[in-house]
């Protein structure tokens, strides 16, 4: 059973002489696939808090565009991750003997509503600013917008003094739905 399993190690697959830990996780169960996974710190909030509780790094493999970067090795290097990045793990997990069943499958990815195409969840920088000067000008900005109902407004301006850290993010530069 997958506790008989739980911290041990074993040989990564695709990047030779990275061991990897096998360690336990909550949203790992028998009902979603065969109960054992690969954790992908970078690319999925449930992965990242189990890699945050044993200290893993969440390296990101991926760049903004879909694209496998070169700490993915040079096999994988500027291929599409949802393209031939696939066949080419398929192809170096067969080379290796760790291939052990492959099948089709549809993944649940979140899509994209305005493409209606895949996402891939990724790691991205952030900036991190504690400064009065950002958190004036936010409540100096938040006085001019027209909200309503007006009685919003202080408990928003509260809100913004009680912050102590801010982020600023450039992730979506296209807006929200």
């Amino acid at each position: 059973s997958g506790t008989d399993l739980a911290d041990g190690s074993c040989a990564h697959p695709t990047i030779p002489g990275r061991v990897s830990p096998l360690l336990p996780a909550n949203h790992v169960t028998m009902t979603k696939g065969t109960g054992l996974v690969h954790t992908a710190p970078a690319h999925g909030m449930e992965d990242y808090s189990v890699a945050s509780h044993h200290q893993l790094p969440t390296d990101c493999l991926v760049d903004e565009s879909g694209y496998f970067t070169e700490a993915a090795g040079p096999e994988l290097k500027n291929k599409n991750v949802l393209e031939e990045g696939n066949e080419a793990v398929i192809k170096m997990l067969q080379a290796a003997g760790s291939l052990l069943k492959e099948e089709k499958y549809v993944h649940s990815y979140p899509y994209d509503w305005r493409t209606k195409k895949p996402m891939i969840i990724r790691a991205s920088k952030q900036w991190f600013v504690n400064t009065a000067d950002v958190k004036a000008a936010a409540q100096d900005v938040l006085k001019k917008v027209k909200v309503i109902p007006t009685s919003a407004v202080n408990r928003m301006l509260e809100m913004l003094d009680r912050r102590t850290f801010w982020c600023i993010s450039r992730q979506r530069c296209w807006g929200v739905p």
